[in-house]
């Protein structure tokens, strides 16, 4: 990840930028995916496309994703809830494609997440907002 302001590496926890102080997704001159210099009029990187739109106000809900992964972890509703399609797609694959064989193991593995969202061990979405409480 990147800071938009001044195209600093920053830590995936991070919340501030510690070489200029502004909290994650605020300014516009680089592209927080990679790092490309960019305008402060565009929708998108031109180098990797990413959307320089995302709303980082708009965080999701810590109750909501651990509850979904407590109680719909098989699924992996709580990975699709928070961004994260491909672990999502990898835990409903797995439950679906095995006919519900493997569906206790993928279940303790989403009630396991499900607890750690709701302790603050996984506290941010796919794209690094922190998760509300």
């Amino acid at each position: 990840m990147y800071c938009r302001n001044c195209g600093n590496v920053m830590n995936d926890q991070a919340v501030i930028c510690v070489t200029c102080g502004v909290p994650i997704g605020k300014g516009n001159n680089f592209c927080p995916l990679c790092g490309e210099t960019t305008d402060s009029m565009s929708h998108i990187c031109m180098k990797c496309g990413f959307s320089l739109n995302n709303n980082y106000g708009q965080q999701k809900s810590k109750l909501a994703a651990g509850l979904f992964g407590i109680f719909l972890g098989m699924f992996g509703v709580h990975r699709f809830y928070l961004g994260f399609i491909g672990i999502g797609l990898a835990q409903l694959l797995l439950t679906v494609l095995s006919c519900f064989v493997f569906s206790p193991i993928i279940w303790i593995w989403g009630l396991i997440e499900g607890i750690l969202i709701l302790a603050g061990s996984i506290n941010r979405d796919a794209k690094g907002v922190a998760l509300k409480d």
